[in-house]
């Protein structure tokens, strides 16, 4: 036949068009069969951004080895991830063989994207037009099995203002492995601050929620955008005896983007640093009584500063002191972020000795600052008054020789000393100050022992105001809140602890009080089913636990739970 078809088309040249046609109708089927070998499908072509998609590749030739080239894919679609099997069945007496590849794809944009042609051991696959609506656009999407939701607490705020913002993962199904991308936006600083796991009920369907808290706070002024966040789930009861899981699914959720106006600082505003708050106040407290004050021996002054909705790096340092007849020695700041559902507190704590040179009646000049409060959108000013005491005593001598010293005993030289006398007033010399040098020593080695005995009986400065708030978490009977505030007193009352978890802190301390709220907190976090506290009864131990002294630790002869939370 071949033989005819050449012979046909040499000797007919004029018929070359319909020899050409027919050749290609010959060769049809196997160009045909050959295309056959690599196909590719997807179990849908419209998705919405937030949706994810199958593709199914299916190489059906006989050679084997490599991996098709996904690179082209990776430009319009994640894959989040990828399985590969060997398969061999008999149909009506014929077998047949095939390697097939299973990805799951999310797209990277919305709009009009394709699933390019792919290639392997030489066959190339169709390409697949896929239609990516934005989310929420889809007809089905009100029956979602999950979805992110991303909340800002303001319309708009101020720059350095906190802005928290809540992302919050709901689902119906059981989702496991979430994998969440960490919040970043260009021109803020971000910081997570609370994590909650809950339930909620969206048109008489209960889904639960998994929801983080970022405080954001923006360094200027303009259009600030939180970008879409991606997160990655599995969803499906896993089977351990199974190699693929294919009874899983990986699911890939997206939010929608959000913007926000920062406002610059208001003109109106005269403060020197610029401080957008939601409260702020300055709190004085004294390592002993003022009404004991001595001359030569110093008292230390604390000064705590403290602005609900900013960080402690955020808060300026205050006046320096500067009183006649006071010499101050200033320690270095303490800076301490507390964090919680409603964002940073940020404290500054600066500790001042003061030691008086002289009797009599001092004043403390007020300390003024000037805030932006956040609540009422106005100026506002927090004093602390001037602060009078009294100084009890005598003057420091000014010369080096320490107050009642032996020198103030000798009697006074005289301008002119008769030679006679210059052998003994020499011994006397030499005595008196042999004395001195032995009182001095004396008189130093007393005072460190008092300073080191009087550290380690008084707390570190914020052990008063972490006191506070562990009382107040008390009250509250949030087991979460009760469990932060509990390590944050630990660490201020015994900063040797810091670092340590709960369990560690209890044995080492040996307190009962600890022991009985630790497994209060224990019952309350790990229980299944959860016991709530009794904030009457965890108010008495912290009360209790407050005004402990540390002890010897007590051998445990329990085990300790797992440190799921410490």
């Amino acid at each position: 036949m071949n033989r005819k078809l050449a012979h046909l088309f040499s000797g007919h040249f004029t018929c070359a068009p319909a020899l050409l046609f027919c050749l290609l109708i010959l060769l049809l089927p196997a160009v045909t069969q050959a295309s056959d070998l690599l196909s590719a499908t997807v179990d849908r072509n419209e998705i919405g951004i937030d949706e994810t998609l199958n593709l199914r590749l299916r190489y059906s030739g006989t050679e084997s080895g490599g991996q098709p080239d996904f690179e082209l894919l990776e430009q319009d679609f994640d894959i989040l991830s990828r399985q590969q099997s060997n398969q061999y069945r008999v149909i009506n007496g014929r077998a047949e063989s095939f390697v097939e590849w299973m990805l799951v794809l999310a797209p990277k944009r919305e709009g009009r994207l394709f699933i390019p042609s792919l290639h392997y051991h030489g066959e190339v696959s169709d390409a697949i037009p896929i239609a990516v609506a934005e989310a929420g656009s889809r007809p089905d999407t009100a029956n979602r099995q999950a979805f992110l939701e991303v909340d800002l607490d303001k319309e708009e705020l101020f720059v350095q203002e906190q802005l928290l913002v809540k992302v919050r993962l709901y689902t119906t199904i059981g989702l496991h492995d979430i994998a969440t991308e960490a919040l970043q936006v260009p021109g803020a600083h971000v910081e997570k601050v609370d994590e909650q796991r809950y339930e909620r009920r969206i048109n008489g369907v209960g889904h639960a929620v998994y929801e983080l808290t970022y405080a954001i706070f923006p360094e200027s002024s303009g259009q600030l955008t939180i970008p879409a966040l991606n997160y990655v789930a599995v969803a499906g009861r896993r089977d351990p005896f199974s190699l693929f899981n294919r009874n899983t699914q990986r699911l890939r959720l997206r939010s929608e983007p959000q913007t926000i106006e920062v406002k610059p600082k208001p003109d109106t505003y005269s403060g020197t640093h610029w401080l957008p708050a939601a409260s702020l106040g300055i709190v004085q407290s004294w390592s002993q009584d003022p009404d004991t004050f001595t001359v030569g021996e110093p008292i230390t002054r604390i000064l705590t500063l403290r602005a609900e909705g900013l960080r402690a790096a955020q808060l300026p340092p205050l006046p320096q002191l500067s009183v006649d007849g006071l010499k101050t020695y200033p320690d270095q700041p303490q800076q301490d972020d507390q964090v919680s559902a409603n964002g940073i507190t940020g404290s500054r704590i600066e500790t001042t000795a003061i030691v008086a040179t002289k009797p009599g009646d001092y004043q403390l000049p007020p300390i003024t600052i000037t805030w932006w409060d956040t609540k009422t959108g106005r100026q506002r000013a927090t004093q602390l008054p001037a602060f009078r005491f009294t100084v009890t005593g005598s003057a420091a001598a000014t010369n080096t020789a320490p107050p009642g010293s032996a020198a103030d005993l000798l009697p006074q030289s005289r301008t002119e000393m008769p030679e006679s006398n210059f052998w003994r007033n020499l011994a006397i010399a030499a005595v008196a100050s042999h004395l001195l040098w032995i009182f001095y020593f004396w008189w130093i080695r007393s005072h460190v022992a008092s300073s080191e005995a009087g550290k380690r009986k008084k707390p570190a400065p914020d052990a008063r105001y972490q006191a506070k708030s562990l009382l107040q978490a008390a009250e509250s009977g949030d087991a979460g809140r009760l469990h932060q505030a509990l390590q944050q007193w630990l660490k201020a009352r015994w900063p040797d602890v810091a670092g340590k978890t709960l369990d560690e802190t209890r044995i080492e301390l040996g307190l009962e009080e600890l022991d009985k709220l630790h497994l209060l907190l224990n019952a309350a976090l790990y229980a299944q089913p959860p016991r709530p506290l009794n904030p009457q009864q965890v108010k008495i131990l912290a009360s209790r636990l407050i005004k402990c002294e540390r002890s010897a630790p007590v051998p445990d002869s329990g085990t300790p739970l797992p440190q799921l939370f410490g």
